[in-house]
């Protein structure tokens, strides 16, 4: 467990796992990089999403705050004196100004997790292609020469 925790998980668990079999011509520590790379792809891409998803849970908060503090404005001028034909209209445009906000709320929260998934799965899939790349030097380098 402590050596996952501190990034060495290759380097101690994995080497003496394989420390006494011989693969002739094998590069362990060009596989273990590898590997380390992958791992350390997939926190940077879980590191984007919990920070875009903190931003979304900020955002989504901030308006509540805003909505409770419309609705209690709306309560306010509801109860200051008025025709009916008055206050129908402040609710009437109350009731348009909280839809019109409703929908550009939900529109950037569609944004923010859009833009959160798109970072984290651009940084997974280039590590991929890089990945692929990779494995495919080691295996030119291990494949018996003819």
């Amino acid at each position: 467990m402590a050596a996952m925790v501190n990034g060495k998980f290759f380097e101690t668990e994995v080497g003496k796992l394989f420390a006494g079999f011989p693969f002739p011509s094998l590069d362990v520590e060009a596989m273990m990089a590898v590997q380390r790379k992958n791992l350390e792809a997939l926190t940077q891409a879980n590191q984007l999403a919990v920070q875009g998803f903190q931003e979304i849970a900020k955002r989504q908060v901030e308006f509540a705050r805003s909505a409770m503090d419309e609705a209690s404005a709306l309560v306010r001028e509801w109860t200051e004196t008025g025709t009916p034909e008055e206050r129908m209209h402040k609710q009437a445009a109350f009731a348009k100004q909280a839809f019109e906000k409703s929908v550009n709320g939900t529109r950037e929260f569609v944004a923010l997790a859009g833009k959160t998934q798109t970072e984290a799965f651009d940084v997974l899939n280039k590590r991929f292609a890089e990945s692929v790349e990779e494995w495919g030097s080691l295996a030119k380098k291990t494949s018996p020469r003819q």
